[in-house]
Parts: structure tokens; C-alpha cells; sequence
């Protein structure tokens, strides 16, 4: 059973048939049903519907039958569209004026895992507070269910796919006549839409890790593994490679000579080709405090702010929400264009990326050269309380003396592990040296400290 609080920080994971469990996806799924209905409608109206799609894991097909079971017995109509990315998820919740959103996977994680994420009518993430309601609702004994006519009604929506690559289409600024792309599908969910998507749009387009068997999603592939990418760009003699996660949720890139385009230069380049074409409101991107200083400096730069928020695309989600911004993301390559989508949508990335590069004139190298990212050191810190660390006086003496020695050239910064006894330092600096020296000093205080 998972033990600690039901929803991580995108949904409900783990280990497939063992922690995530057949039981939990019914009861979970019944749960959101009837908790999202009654917040949008106070309990009354028509029958609720909610849109159900999965990346290609073995364990997804058993998970869709729970879920699907789950929403049914609650009263809930179900629209099963298959194996889609997730953003596609989300925007067909909106398109099709669903009450709810399921989406089965487990992202960037291996095969055996599995998640269930949950999105709220017009595809969006549920804030902490509705998760919460989710979760007393799954453990309640309360079990009033529909019977006779009542009970949900299962249909296939196959021309889902389709309404998804025409969404994304109209999202693209520009045709891709003259890009060779090779797109990583990681075995996922993107592995029948992204090729056809970037082939719609003009791209003449070589297909990756495209076969997926249920077994073999990121299996050294996608996002997390980008060899296979990298010398798949310069043996085609691409102009771009593009890698998804098993989702399509976020997407890294590898320009013609294989060096790889994290997602802090992708927001880079994306800033400012909003700022050229006027649609960067307030001229202001939203990252997060792991986006290296060099994307603050080039930004800086050019005249474009950059706001943080803590870790997570929730959080850059609330900012774009709170701000009314145009522009979010994450260094992971989660990136969000909240006119065109309710989440990180790695294949809108890699078109408007793509498009950058017609409309501009330059290759991939040359557009992410706007940023020089400084050296960065991550050091995991195991510890047997990690919120006690902030308030050791040894950790602040440790902190301080960094901070003054690398003034306004780098920066530290601490973080404690969402999931696990950890704290996470954080140092960038000048050079790789120095941010290795930083970072071994502050780690060994906070060990000691805690």
C-alpha cells in the first residue's frame, strides 16, 4: 500500500499491480468523479464525463479497465480514447466539455511503474486541496452508487488522435518545409502522433524508438537517454532531434552536430520569438529556481523578466495563471504556452521550436547560443530530518560564506527532496571547479548538521 500522502506531485504512482493497484485505480477514479462533478455543479445536472487515455504500458491496459469500471459505477460516462500523450488528455477534456480527465502513466519512469493523473473540466491540474478531497473520498465507506440506467456508458473516441494533431496544427505559427527532424518517441504515448504531427506541419521526419510493446517504454530511450538521439541527428544529417518522455508531457532537443538543447534554452529561444511576435505578455517567462543563471542572464540581457517559483509544473502553472503570463517551463523540458495548453505538451514545444527556426533563418546551435549556461553541481544529501536543515546555524554560517564568495557570478541554492530524506544542493559558479569545490563544502555541513 502507499504510505505516504495518495498524490505526489503530478497524480498518483507506483509500482504497477503492487502500490498502484487495480483496487486503488477503481476506488480513486470513483473518487474524482464524484468529487470534480460536485465542485462543478453542485451534485446536480446531467450525467458527468470524463476522458480516459494511457501511454502504452503493459500494466495501462489492466489500470484502464479499473478506471473505467471506477467512473462507470459512480454514474460517470466514459470516453476512451486510447494511447495519447497527455497533454492530449487534457485538451480533449476542454475540446470535448468533459467533466474530467484521467490520464494512466508514469511518465519518464520505467516500464514496471505506473500513475494515474487526474485533470478538472477544461483540462486542468488539481490544486493540492481537491487531491486532498480525492483521497478522504477514496477511503470513505460511502459507496451510494447509480444503478439500472444510471450506471456510466463506455465509447470509444477514435478520432481523437486526429482532433489533437489539428489542435496542435493551429498552434504552430508556421509551416516546417525544409526541416529533417528525428523525433525519440521513447516507445510512448507520442510514437503514432508526434511523427504525424511534425510530418503534417512539413517536417520531413525520421521516427525513433517508435515500436512500443508494451514492455519497452524509455527503455534507453526518450528523454532521460539521448545517445541513441544524438547519433541518430548526425547520421540522418538532421537539422533537429527532438526527444519526448513516455507521456510527450516535455521535450529536449539535439542540434545538427548532436550537442543537446536542454529546456532552459528552449524557453530561451521561445522567449524571444514570443517577444519579436508581440505575444510575450509583460515580457516575462516563468521558470523555476533549478533553471540555470545563465537563463537569467541572457534574459536579462534582452530585455525579457524572469519569474521563479518553487519545483514543479504546478507551480509554474499557478504563476502563468496568477500572472496572466505567457511562457512557463521547467529545465527538465517541461514547457507551457498557456494560450494554446492547460500543461507542459512536448510535441507544441518541438512545432513552435521548429517554426523558430524557419521563420528565423538560423539553425538550433545558433538559437541557443543566446545562452551560456554556467557550470552546475548537484549534490544529494541523505539526512534523518530535511526540515530541520534550514534552521542549523552551521548550514546558514555555510550557506552565507558561498553566497559571499561567489557574489553575483553563481549562486547556491538548498532544496529539500519532495518525496524523500534528502536535501539537494545546488551550486553554480564561473567554473566547473569551483562549483564542485562549493558544493562538496556546504554538502559535508548539511550531513553533519542533520
Amino acid at each position: 500500500m502507499l504510505t505516504h500522502r495518495l498524490f505526489g506531485t503530478d497524480g498518483v504512482r507506483g509500482l504497477a499491480n503492487s502500490e498502484l493497484t487495480p483496487e486503488l485505480a477503481l476506488a480513486l477514479s470513483g473518487a474524482a468523479a464524484r468529487v470534480l462533478v460536485d465542485r462543478r455543479r453542485g451534485g446536480i445536472g446531467s450525467r458527468p464525463v470524463a476522458v480516459v487515455g494511457r501511454d502504452p504500458r503493459a500494466s495501462g491496459e489492466m489500470l484502464e479497465a479499473a478506471v473505467t469500471a471506477g467512473l462507470t459505477a459512480a454514474g460517470a460516462d466514459v470516453l476512451r480514447v486510447g494511447v495519447l500523450p497527455t497533454p492530449a488528455i487534457a485538451h480533449l477534456v476542454s475540446e470535448l466539455s468533459a467533466d474530467l480527465g484521467v490520464m494512466i502513466s508514469a511518465s519518464h519512469n520505467p516500464m514496471p511503474d505506473n500513475g494515474i493523473k487526474l485533470f478538472a473540466a477544461g483540462g486542468h491540474k488539481l490544486p493540492d486541496a481537491v487531491e486532498d478531497e480525492i483521497a478522504v473520498r477514496v477511503h470513505s465507506r460511502e459507496r451510494q452508487r447509480p444503478t439500472g440506467a444510471r450506471i456510466g456508458r463506455v465509447r470509444d473516441v477514435p478520432e481523437a488522435a486526429r482532433r489533437y494533431v489539428d489542435h496542435l496544427l493551429l498552434a504552430t505559427p508556421h509551416a516546417l518545409n525544409g526541416i529533417r527532424v528525428v523525433v525519440d518517441c521513447a516507445h510512448g504515448a507520442a510514437s503514432v502522433v508526434a511523427p504525424q504531427a511534425y510530418r503534417r506541419a512539413g517536417a520531413e521526419v525520421v521516427a525513433l524508438h517508435a515500436q512500443p510493446d508494451g514492455l519497452n517504454i524509455n527503455d534507453g530511450c526518450g528523454s532521460a537517454h539521448l545517445d541513441d538521439l544524438r547519433a541518430a541527428v548526425v547520421a540522418q544529417r538532421a537539422a533537429i532531434g527532438i526527444a519526448h518522455d513516455g507521456d510527450a508531457d516535455r521535450c529536449l532537443a539535439v542540434d545538427a552536430s548532436g550537442a543537446v538543447v536542454d529546456g532552459d534554452q528552449i524557453m530561451a529561444i521561445l522567449a524571444l520569438a514570443m517577444r519579436d511576435s508581440a505575444e510575450l505578455v509583460e515580457n516575462t517567462l516563468v521558470t523555476t529556481v533549478m533553471s540555470n543563471l545563465g537563463l537569467h542572464l541572457a534574459m536579462r540581457e534582452h530585455g525579457v523578466v524572469v519569474k521563479t517559483t518553487a519545483v514543479g509544473d504546478r507551480y509554474v502553472l499557478e504563476a502563468l495563471t496568477a500572472g496572466g503570463f505567457s511562457l512557463g517551463g521547467e529545465q527538465s523540458g517541461h514547457v507551457v504556452l498557456p494560450e494554446y495548453a492547460t500543461t507542459g505538451d512536448g510535441l507544441l514545444t518541438a512545432l513552435r521550436l521548429m517554426a523558430r527556426m524557419v521563420t528565423s533563418g538560423h539553425n538550433l546551435a545558433d538559437l541557443a547560443s543566446v545562452l551560456t549556461r554556467l557550470p552546475q553541481v548537484l549534490i544529494n544529501v541523505v539526512v534523518t530530518e530535511k526540515a530541520a536543515v534550514a534552521a542549523a546555524p552551521a548550514v546558514a554560517d555555510a550557506l552565507a560564506d558561498a553566497e559571499a564568495e561567489l557574489g553575483d557570478t553563481g549562486r547556491i541554492l538548498l532544496r529539500p527532496s519532495g518525496t524523500e530524506q534528502l536535501v539537494r544542493v545546488m551550486v553554480e559558479a564561473p567554473t566547473e571547479s569551483a562549483a564542485k569545490t562549493i558544493a562538496a563544502r556546504v554538502a559535508k555541513v548539511v550531513a553533519a548538521a542533520c
